[in-house]
């Protein structure tokens, strides 16, 4: 199978959604996304940083790539998103609300990778806080915006082959009597493809028009693994992990491929987790694969849902599933 940016369809008229848009993946997806027509909202933890990044697309676009579907590349709106904070997180939903009529595609790609143990605004283990429950709380806020939009819309959930490496401690979930912050790491991928299927298997029962997939990159070249060694202040690790990417990893543009599959592509029907189809599904054109036996634990994601919503205080109004 061969599919690129080239293969995405026609996205006038949509509006999207992508955390963490200002870099890696997120800033590849949207450059995809708006080169395609899509009216794109870049939810940035740095106004600054999603700014630059923004003028860097529009540059980057104004010639029309031969990738492109559009003529006229879409617009590009930058937005405060902190996912640490569940404040932030509800005042980017409301101010959204404000400004746009409508919400295609969330795309939930922001991330911390095997950073020390810190803690959000909120008291949460960073990288369960941000990578699974703030994302959680935003999807929460903007349901209603999805199911308000004419047609199918979707929710995309970035996880990581390091899922399948990964065990919900419901029993520790912030990590206060053990941290490891590769473990961490996994649980949170594990607790983002829980939810994307735990989600869509709700809004299934509820009949709504929304669906939810879940996605990975494989193995690519981004900033996010440089994030945790330059925290620890450890050079060794930082110089090595420069070298795996050099070595193994694709680029962003490639790694970016699966989430923008899953979330443009018309025979994707929810529940379902998209990723790289080559070698040891580290690269390659994405494909619909299976994720862990641990992710399709219905029992522990209908635990972590309830966990989720307590610790979030955002409830859904969705039945069990």
């Amino acid at each position: 199978m061969s599919w690129d940016r080239s293969s995405i369809s026609e996205q006038r008229g949509r509006t999207v959604v992508v955390t963490g848009a200002n870099s890696g993946l997120g800033y590849e997806a949207t450059a995809a996304f708006a080169g395609h027509g899509a009216d794109v909202v870049m939810a940035c933890r740095s106004l600054d940083r999603g700014r630059t990044a923004a003028e860097e697309i529009r540059e980057s676009l104004a010639d029309a790539p031969a990738w492109a579907s559009a003529p006229d590349a879409g617009s590009l709106t930058v937005m405060e998103l902190d996912l640490a904070d569940l404040d932030s997180v509800a005042s980017f939903a409301d101010q959204f609300g404000e400004r746009f009529d409508e919400l295609h595609v969330l795309c939930n790609n922001a991330g911390v990778m095997a950073v020390p143990r810190g803690e959000t605004e909120d008291g949460f283990e960073r990288q369960f806080g941000v990578n699974h429950l703030g994302h959680f709380a935003l999807t929460g806020h903007l349901l209603d915006d999805l199911r308000a939009t004419d047609g199918e819309t979707r929710v995309v959930t970035q996880s990581s082959g390091v899922h399948e490496q990964g065990e919900i401690e419901f029993d520790d979930l912030q990590g206060e009597e053990s941290y490891d912050k590769w473990g961490a790491y996994a649980q949170s991928k594990l607790a983002n493809l829980l939810f994307a299927y735990e989600l869509d298997r709700r809004l299934a029962a509820d009949d709504e028009n929304v669906t939810s997939v879940g996605c990975h990159p494989g193995f690519a070249d981004t900033n996010l693994q440089a994030r945790g060694p330059k925290e620890a202040g450890s050079t060794l690790r930082l110089w090595m992990m420069k070298a795996a990417n050099a070595l193994l990893g694709q680029s962003a543009t490639q790694g970016a491929l699966p989430m923008l599959y899953a979330a443009t592509e018309d025979g994707i029907d929810g529940g379902e987790y998209v990723g790289p189809g080559g070698l040891l599904n580290m690269r390659g054109a994405p494909e619909i694969q299976e994720s862990s036996a641990a992710s399709s634990d219905e029992a522990a994601a209908d635990r972590l849902w309830a966990v989720s919503e307590d610790l979030t205080g955002v409830e859904y109004d969705l039945p069990d599933a």
